[in-house]
């Protein structure tokens, strides 16, 4: 039997260099508009993906390997997404580690769940995941249609977060804004970044095509994909815990239960708990886009819109929710 031969270094390289000019052009091919973190963004599959960040989601649909463990959690921007990193990484290692010692007292959760499009695919196309702990945890904003196959496929748990759009719009704009000063780029006004999101041109939307994606397939594939709500998490922390942990096959036991094991994880991870740790005081997070960590938490209350928005800019969004998300039995609490 002939031996079989393996692609040389040089062939590795060429064929790596054909799929980056395929890149390129898909890309230069694609509409454009104004970006809030990149100079520009392009419609890619139905929704904006910073420039920036778009050749690295194209690596991690046409590269990724899913498995069957795996947990993905996913969400728009600003939606509660370092909460549910902080709380499922917590779930999920809580017998690797006591609260006392868990990784997140010295380690961001953006280092600890990384984003597959952010981090993990950024400067490789074909990073070797293989030897992470399982389950793996990797975190996405990219919508449920464009995630690839394999992820859809695999049986893998994926857990959505999502949050009432007159709390996003302002938090977002909260964040951007950081973003600008702390890289001094023009800034824009509230005004500015309310329009864009109403249009749907806020990067990974338009906002109500990734929720519904979302729904829809936690209503068809329940035992798959999981969908919270931000604010019933703010509400019932404790009850919205124990359905996670159940939901990827490790639940709280009774004698956890009974020694606080969910009260801990509830502390740890809160808003204030994070806020005050060093690790999250200064320091950027290593991904395309490097957001100062002290960025990610601010105040994380439901209804702080009322101090931000407009009546008649409430009105709008509100119209936007009803036209376009309300129609598929989601519904938000606004206070």
């Amino acid at each position: 039997m002939a031996r079989q031969q393996l692609p040389s270094q040089s062939a590795i390289l060429g064929s790596e260099k054909h799929e980056q000019e395929d890149i390129d052009e898909l890309i230069a091919s694609l509409p454009q508009s104004k970006g809030v973190v990149s100079r520009f963004q392009s419609l890619y599959q139905n929704f904006w993906c910073p420039d920036n960040v778009l050749p690295n989601v194209i690596a991690f649909q046409r590269h990724h390997q899913a498995k069957y463990n795996d947990i993905v959690l996913a969400s728009e921007p600003k939606t509660g997404t370092t909460w549910l990193k902080a709380l499922v990484f917590s779930i999920v290692n809580r017998s690797r580690f006591d609260i006392s010692n868990t990784p997140l007292l010295t380690s961001n959760p953006h280092d600890l769940v990384l984003f597959l499009e952010l981090q993990l695919y950024r400067s490789n196309p074909r990073p070797n995941l293989d030897s992470l702990a399982e389950p793996r945890l990797f975190a996405t904003h990219v919508p449920y249609p464009s995630l690839p196959e394999c992820i859809k496929r695999s049986g893998c748990w994926i857990i959505y977060i999502c949050r009432n759009p007159l709390d996003t719009v302002v938090s977002a704009w909260h964040f951007f804004l950081e973003l600008a000063r702390s890289e001094d780029h023009p800034a824009w006004s509230l005004e500015e970044h309310f329009e864009a999101y109403c249009k749907g041109e806020m990067p990974f939307g338009p906002f109500w095509e990734h929720m519904v994606g979302f729904w829809k397939e936690s209503l068809e594939r329940p035992h798959n994909v999981l969908f919270l709500k931000y604010e019933d998490l703010k509400e019932d922390i404790g009850g919205q815990l124990k359905k996670v942990a159940k939901f990827v096959g490790l639940p709280f036991t009774e004698q956890e239960e009974e020694e606080g094991v969910i009260e801990e994880i509830a502390k740890m991870c809160s808003l204030k708990t994070l806020k005050d740790l060093e690790v999250n005081k200064s320091g950027k997070v290593p991904m395309t886009i490097k957001f100062e960590k002290r960025s990610f938490f601010r105040k994380g209350e439901v209804g702080d819109w009322v101090n931000h928005l407009t009546p008649s800019m409430a009105d709008r969004l509100n119209s936007i929710v009803q036209e376009k998300i309300s129609p598929f039995g989601l519904q938000f609490k606004t206070r």
